[in-house]
């Protein structure tokens, strides 16, 4: 009998066939693949069984879960009995077993298969969602209970892979927090086996690697984030670094003390998969603060519905996007004291930049949607990796309401206007 050696971290998922899905991220060199490959192939040799391995790109397969379950079938002492075929690439078991391979780069391939109770996506942060969802539904059986299973490096927020297994903002759609993961390392939920693991879970890797991976720490942190801690994370250049969320109370104590003249209201306007977001603020014109106190953000409310949920705002000047009149007039004969900001081109740009120019952006914990959208917001990128200043990897309808709300804010006339809150929220 073969003694095989695992890592006491993926002992438990190792022998764990309760759940449909099995979650696996982490950093570089966790083991987190082999203990994959390893699982599937004991679940080969104990049921007969048709599994799909699958990566984004084919040609990718050959050298990476290939190659590593051609290595543990030769750990296992079982060379000559599990056979390898290279063209097309299969796994053959002596009980009738089969694992079959594919790349979602040639999806005409994947809807060949037939009977597939168990897939394997290998780096599925790099497989696209749709590619995702058809392996969904290549996963079906008669008889037996069916199993994926996922592993990943961790990437952005933004990719599928976080948004479908813990948290889609944009969306309101929450699973799980990746922050509780990563302090109970695995956690079982809706019937989805999660488990966090960095090189530290991997007994048998030399420590000058692990010493390689800290290194990133000093030079490239976005890296060092997903390699070193296998965490996901903000990818790219924050729109607003500045941004910082502090409780209501306190946030409240300084508005009350700005005057109102340097209080401002804006509204982004929309209906079905956009938002209206209206933002409440107040402008510490000394300091270069700006304010973020109160916030509404609802969508599929037609413009009755809005005006009357906004009825404490009839006093208020509101700056508002300039591209619907029509809703603006409407607002108007309601009462509301609404215009339209002034929109041309390059505005987007410009009021970005004003927004910037603030030392700090400090927002009440009670405005969740503006700390969505606003404090991990980054640019997008052209293909030769160049920031696009105008465009963000989100829709933001918060920022699009700060824009607006700010549309008459101009420093050159206000000198001199404002309260003092030197040291306020400097932590």
């Amino acid at each position: 009998m073969t003694v095989k050696e695992i890592n006491p971290h993926f002992e438990n998922f190792l022998f764990d066939w309760d759940h449909k899905f099995y979650f696996l991220v982490g950093g570089y060199g966790s083991s987190k693949s082999y203990h994959v490959a390893l699982k599937l192939m004991l679940k080969l040799l104990q049921e007969k069984r048709t599994a799909l391995v699958v990566r984004e790109v084919y040609e990718t397969i050959r050298e990476s879960c290939f190659s590593l379950l051609q290595e543990i079938a030769i750990e296992l002492g079982l060379e000559g009995k599990v056979k390898f075929i290279t063209s097309p690439m299969s796994v053959r078991f002596p009980n009738g077993s089969k694992i079959i391979f594919r790349g979602v780069d040639k999806p005409e391939k994947l809807k060949s298969i037939n009977n597939v109770s168990l897939v394997w996506l290998e780096e599925c942060s790099e497989i696209k969602y749709d590619g995702f969802k058809e392996l969904l539904g290549r996963l079906r059986h008669p008889t037996m209970k069916l199993h994926m299973l996922l592993s990943t490096n961790p990437v952005s927020t933004s990719n599928w892979c976080y948004k479908y297994f813990f948290q889609d903002k944009q969306n309101k759609r929450f699973t799980l927090d990746d922050e509780e993961l990563y302090r109970e390392r695995t956690i079982i939920h809706n019937d989805i086996y999660y488990h966090h693991s960095t090189a530290d879970d991997n007994l048998f890797l030399p420590q000058d690697y692990i010493e390689q991976l800290e290194d990133l720490k000093t030079h490239d942190i976005d890296l060092y984030r997903i390699a070193r801690r296998g965490r996901f994370g903000v990818n790219g250049k924050r729109v607003l670094p500045q941004f910082v969320v502090a409780p209501h109370e306190e946030v409240m104590q300084v508005v009350n003390r700005i005057p109102y003249s340097m209080k401002r209201t804006g509204m982004d306007f929309g209906f079905v998969t956009s938002y209206n977001a209206v933002i409440r603020m107040a402008i510490d014109h000394k300091n270069k603060y700006l304010y973020l106190y109160w916030e509404y953000y609802k969508n599929g409310m037609t413009d009755d519905k809005t005006a009357e949920e906004l009825q404490e705002l009839k006093r208020e000047r509101i700056k508002a996007d300039g591209a619907e009149p029509k809703t603006i007039r409407y607002f108007k004969q309601q009462g509301f004291r609404m215009e339209a900001a002034k929109k041309f081109p390059g505005s987007r740009l410009q009021y970005t930049k004003k927004v910037k120019r603030f030392k700090k952006i400090i927002c009440s914990d009670q405005c969740i949607n503006s700390i969505d959208e606003l404090k991990d917001l980054t640019y997008k990128e052209n293909k030769q990796g160049e920031l696009i200043e105008d465009e963000f990897n989100i829709d933001s309808h918060i920022l699009s309401a700060i824009w607006y709300g700010l549309d008459d804010y101009e420093v050159s006339d206000l000198k001199g206007i404002g309260v003092s809150s030197k040291n306020a929220f400097s932590r």
